[in-house]
């Protein structure tokens, strides 16, 4: 069964914590992002922390390989479980990330691949902005996705994040033990709001995600306790069939 992660993206601190105190007894993760974290700092994370809760530390960290080594040392030293860097900073930055965990250990660094907002038209659109509109090799978000796994494997990350849809293809060249963590998770019939590759929690699970982070479908919810509910529901159906 993979590990749920709900993600406190509110605009303010006292809205997550209010949902963390809801949710609370149900073994679940939490995801403190770029807002949250601008908001609320280290004592939001601590605050979390004190409640029962892992926390995730998703500031996607993009620098030169000195500055992501400090700041992965510093979410270590906070005594977060995961946290992530941008694959697309390079190898020398990525080792550099990695060095960093493994000296502190039990912080493990996962790699974004593609951001689940992009779509292959928006890739296409990006090497046209820089003068390439006419490239007829473009990869599709699915082959950057599991070419950039198998760099983050070979520079010692332990996993990647990508959108479910490609969970096997990765899973097929890195290895069942490589940790796919999957956002873009929404409940049937739900809106996808800005992401543009998503799929269904029990749908996921089946796939193999290791960790699905889960946000609007929980947090946007009039009742967020009953649709944390239907995700564990809807997961443990999936693993059943």
């Amino acid at each position: 069964m993979p590990e749920i992660i709900v993600a406190l993206d509110y605009p303010s601190v006292e809205e997550a914590v209010a949902l963390a105190e809801k949710l609370q007894g149900r073994g679940l993760w939490l995801k403190v992002g770029m807002e949250l974290f601008t908001l609320g700092g280290p004592d939001i994370v601590r605050e979390l922390q004190n409640m029962g809760y892992k926390v995730f530390l998703d500031l996607k960290f993009h620098d030169i390989p000195n500055t992501v080594h400090g700041a992965v040392s510093s979410a270590a030293k906070l005594g977060v479980k995961l946290t992530t860097i941008h694959l697309c900073g390079g190898a020398e930055m990525c080792k550099a990330a990695v060095a960093a965990a493994t000296a502190a250990s039990g912080l493990t660094v996962l790699g974004v691949t593609v951001l689940t907002s992009l779509s292959a038209e928006d890739l296409q659109a990006d090497l046209a902005m820089y003068g390439f509109e006419a490239d007829p090799v473009t990869p599709s978000p699915a082959t950057l996705a599991v070419n950039r796994a198998m760099a983050a494997k070979n520079w010692g990350l332990k996993g990647i994040v990508c959108s479910p849809h490609e969970i096997e293809k990765i899973k097929a060249v890195c290895g069942e033990n490589f940790i796919c963590l999957t956002p873009g998770i929404r409940l049937a019939g739900g809106a996808t709001q800005d992401q543009k590759r998503v799929m269904t929690p029990g749908k996921a699970a089946s796939l193999g995600s290791d960790f699905l982070v889960i946000g609007r479908a929980i947090t946007a919810a009039a009742d967020p306790e009953t649709a944390c509910d239907k995700v564990l529901e809807d997961i443990y159906k999936a693993k059943l069939v």
